[in-house]
Parts: structure tokens; sequence; C-alpha cells
């Protein structure tokens, strides 16, 4: 574990490879873990922001084009 962050655990990962297949296995790491994680029914948290709209005064009629 690198971090307790604001909406999330993060976790660093780092297998050793050679040089030629480090793409293959970085993604086929990430799609493993995944993977794992939905299966054990663990989701994945990420960061909501509530965004509230008020209006101030009379609604004006959108402009005639």
């Amino acid at each position: 574990m690198s971090e307790l962050a604001d909406s999330s655990v993060n976790v660093v990962v780092r297998p050793w490879t050679k040089t030629e297949n480090y793409w293959d296995v970085y993604f086929d790491t990430t799609e493993a873990i995944k993977g794992r994680l939905d299966k054990e029914g663990i989701g994945i948290p990420f960061p909501q922001r509530d965004v509230h709209v008020y209006q101030h005064g009379p609604a004006e009629a959108p402009a005639a084009g």
C-alpha cells in the first residue's frame, strides 16, 4: 500500500520482466488484479462531486434566434 488517499487506497505493484515484455505484463497484471477485485466483490471508489445550481431572481427567456 502506497497511500491512503481521499477516495482510494493506492497500491503499487512492480512485477519484474524483460523489457520487451513490459507492456504485455503491465496490461495483463492490471487486468488480472481488476478481475480478482471484481470476483471478491471489492469495488474501486472514484471521486465524486455534487454540484448544486441555484437560480437567483426571475428566469430569463432564451433569446430568439
